[in-house]
């Protein structure tokens, strides 16, 4: 392994700068160039997703880099949905049946910026800001960018050039333009956009409503969720179609449409947020996207990582854990492979590929179940027996949601595949009265892991798996 050599990562987000600090702590020299002012010094959310879900994939990341003592400050625990209906009734869900399971609501910002100031630690990284990439030649390892303050443009030579700029990436854009291999890419939309509202701490700077909980407002064509904030306030994002249905983004037009939306569709919620209309109308309305796109490398000279490589929807909390995940694994096989880049680029995605295309299919999955199916008596009753299942044997029941969420050592391709014969096997049973969910649990586990290898066999026999 050639320690010295020069790397250069594109973007300065939580998974470049993640990346940053581990390849500073294996010696290599390390530049950063990030097209935005340092999130340190600037407010730069503008309504942009400002808290994340950290959850136990994330946290392996932090602790490979020994932050956690740092990060756990920042967190939030949050145990379950807790879901409002239309006359303001709520309902809990939790997340786990065992104990000490729960997902963290954490600022971007805040995590961001210690990722920055532990990297920065080290001397053999520099880090720039407001210098935008413009193009990457690959062959030659040469970056072109352009300096937002000075309006200069000027060219960065390395040795390795690490795509970590995000789903508008500008090194995956010079992969399909330069043409020097070919580059398989997809980016699907949904219907839906979001924007990004707040409910404020009350007079003495505590939450209004309950910060334990991720708070769904579930509507079936549209949703709201908030997720809570240190400062007692919570951030607030609606999830609604830009043209479709009664209400939508292109005929929320005006002050009274608006307020009319509201009042009739989440009334608890609109009474907690005093600046709706101004929120509403100045904060941006965000599009949810899936990229996926192949290879992830070029030689032993250029690679795509986290959502560079992989954006998906933010539905199932695993956008920052997934990048943050592959961290970690492209961590494992560079050990695995020291001093040969390009098999080292090759069994990552090799290793990786599989498992960031479930997460994103999950997290659309998780986008309908969220805003349809929450609410569901089948659902509830499917949900209550998987915390009764996962509290009576905590080593023996894991619930889909609890295999992506809190088991950092089983992949997401894994997790789904039993996850969803486990979900039809449960609500086949449930749907069937072929259980009695008031009877002894250790038979109920006996048959849901029974219908569950039965429809995992048969998934193996009809190439599903």
């Amino acid at each position: 392994m050639q320690e010295k050599e020069n790397i250069l990562i594109i973007g300065a987000g939580l998974c470049g700068a993640l990346l940053a600090l581990r390849l500073a702590q294996k010696g290599y020299n390390v530049i950063v160039y990030e097209s935005r002012p340092d999130l340190r010094s600037t407010d730069i959310s503008a309504g942009r997703s400002i808290n994340l879900a950290l959850s136990d994939r994330g946290l392996k990341a932090m602790a490979m880099v020994g932050i956690e003592d740092k990060v756990t400050p920042l967190c939030t625990p949050m145990y379950g949905r807790l879901i409002h209906d239309k006359e303001g009734n709520t309902f809990a869900s939790n997340y786990s049946g065992r104990e000490g399971e729960y997902i963290n609501s954490i600022s971007r910002g805040g995590l961001n910026g210690v990722l920055l100031s532990e990297a920065e630690k080290y001397d053999n990284v520099t880090i720039h800001f407001n210098k935008k990439c413009l193009d990457v030649d690959i062959e030659n390892t040469i970056a072109k960018f352009k300096c937002y303050t000075t309006n200069e443009k000027f060219e960065v030579n390395a040795d390795i050039i690490f795509g970590a700029d995000g789903a508008g990436s500008s090194l995956r854009k010079s992969y399909y333009l330069e043409k020097k291999f070919l580059f398989s890419y997809s980016q699907n939309y949904l219907t839906h956009g979001y924007k990004e509202l707040e409910i404020p701490a009350n007079k003495i700077g505590k939450h209004q409503i309950s910060k334990d909980h991720l708070h769904i407002w579930p509507r079936g064509e549209y949703m709201l969720i908030a997720l809570p904030n240190l400062d007692g306030s919570f951030t607030v994002t609606l999830f609604l179609s830009y043209d479709e249905g009664e209400y939508n983004f292109n005929n929320l037009t005006t002050i009274d449409k608006v307020t009319e939306f509201f009042q009739t569709q989440f009334p608890d919620a609109l009474a907690l947020i005093p600046d709706i209309h101004n929120e509403f109308f100045n904060n941006p309305t965000g599009a949810l996207g899936t990229i996926k796109c192949s290879p992830w490398s070029y030689k032993d000279k250029t690679l795509l990582i986290g959502d560079a490589a992989h954006a998906i929807v933010p539905f199932y909390g695993q956008g920052m854990n997934a990048s943050f995940e592959d961290v970690v694994v492209f961590d494992t096989i560079l050990e695995q492979h020291q001093g040969d880049w390009e098999a080292t680029f090759k069994a990552y995605e090799k290793a990786r590929k599989e498992d960031t295309d479930a997460i994103a299919d999950l997290a659309v999955d998780n986008y309908y179940e969220m805003r349809d199916h929450v609410a569901n008596p089948l659902f509830k009753e499917k949900r209550k027996l998987e915390m009764d299942l996962e509290k009576a044997f905590p080593t023996s029941y894991f619930s889909k949601y609890s295999m992506v969420t809190f088991d950092e050592n089983i992949g997401y391709a894994k997790a789904m595949k039993i996850g969803r014969a486990q979900d039809k096997a449960l609500l086949n049973l449930i749907a069937d009265r072929e259980i009695d969910t008031t009877k002894d649990l250790k038979n109920i586990l006996n048959q849901i892991q029974k219908e569950t290898n039965e429809i995992l066999d048969e998934d193996k026999i009809a190439g599903l798996r």
